[in-house]
């Protein structure tokens, strides 16, 4: 495992699950579809663990009877609705609103690489009221490859003239973790995310947290001993 840069210059963040607690919107979404289809709608719980897999990912929970030709038929129509309601329920973790403070405070920029579409995204983070604080925005249509391939992990150093071996990447899926290691960034994953059902002890990060404290804590450190 890597060491922790000596000064962290920035970091970059996966946004559903990590920064945002965005399932209760997409599931509401879900449900809303379901019920357009005449489908019960399934639990909360497994909707939410899928979530960072994405939209097919979220409708096979509601439409687990359906091949994937017709589920990709039924994207259009959740993204519509999600689109109305993206920001209804959904709020940073605990923890992350003073975390972004406190590295404002410190000069240490911060950005998001997610693998959501553009269009949300930026209409996410615009009604969060994030657009004008982060330093580079890098969504899942941006470039032909995605997370966890690097290129949009180094787009987004690139944008923000950050140099990868002094940044952090922060997420709560392996394959945030994948593509952070193979940008040569310090990686973090976070426990408090949706995880897509695994165990983030073995994903390899060079370091796993339990609240977004531990963060603001590295980057005051490092300050109070510059």
């Amino acid at each position: 495992m890597k060491s922790l840069p000596d000064s962290i210059q920035g970091v970059l963040f996966d946004l559903d699950g990590t920064l945002l607690d965005s399932a209760p919107d997409l599931y509401a979404a879900l449900a809303r579809q379901c019920q357009e289809e005449n489908q019960a709608a399934p639990p909360y719980e497994p909707v939410r663990e899928v979530v960072s897999r994405g939209t097919r990912a979220i409708l096979r929970q509601g439409f687990p009877q359906h091949d994937e030709a017709d589920i990709q038929a039924l994207v259009p129509r959740y993204l519509a609705i999600y689109e109305a309601m993206l920001a209804e329920h959904t709020r940073p973790f605990d923890g992350i609103d003073a975390m972004l403070a406190t590295l404002e405070r410190h000069g240490v920029a911060w950005g998001v690489v997610t693998n959501k579409p553009g269009f949300l995204t930026d209409l996410l983070l615009e009604r969060i009221g994030w657009t004008p604080r982060a330093c580079a925005v890098v969504a899942g249509d941006t470039l032909p490859v995605r997370k966890p391939d690097p290129a949009p992990v180094l787009l987004a150093c690139a944008r923000a003239g950050l140099d990868p071996a002094c940044c952090l990447f922060v997420g709560d899926d392996r394959r945030d973790v994948m593509a952070g290691h193979a940008a040569g960034l310090y990686t973090v994953a976070v426990a408090w995310g949706y995880l897509d059902g695994g165990n983030p002890e073995q994903w390899d990060a060079d370091a796993l947290i339990d609240h977004p404290a531990r963060i603001a804590a590295w980057v005051e450190r490092q300050r109070a001993t510059a």
